[in-house]
């Protein structure tokens, strides 16, 4: 029997303790009530969870919390000149 690869999708990994805003591109509006982020906010990349290829942690400035098991590509790592 023959293994199928899945074919992955190419993600950018934001670099660690960089500053991310949610990307809700591609949720539909039943899945992005199940996300506590709002896409205006501001977040702390701490980065991706080893035994969870693909998860993240990132740390909310403003509430003082931190959220992991997240999916990476929900992340945009946020330019220098757009702080």
């Amino acid at each position: 029997m023959r293994r199928v690869k899945k074919k992955t999708k190419k993600v950018n990994i934001p670099r660690k303790l960089s500053l991310v805003r949610f990307n809700a591109t591609g949720l539909n509006k039943k899945m992005l009530k199940k996300y506590p982020f709002k896409k205006d906010d501001t977040y702390i990349f701490l980065g991706e969870i080893p035994n969870m290829a693909g998860h993240v942690v990132v740390l909310d400035i403003k509430k003082h919390k931190i959220y992991s098991g997240y999916h990476i590509e929900n992340f945009v790592e946020l330019a220098d000149d757009s702080l």
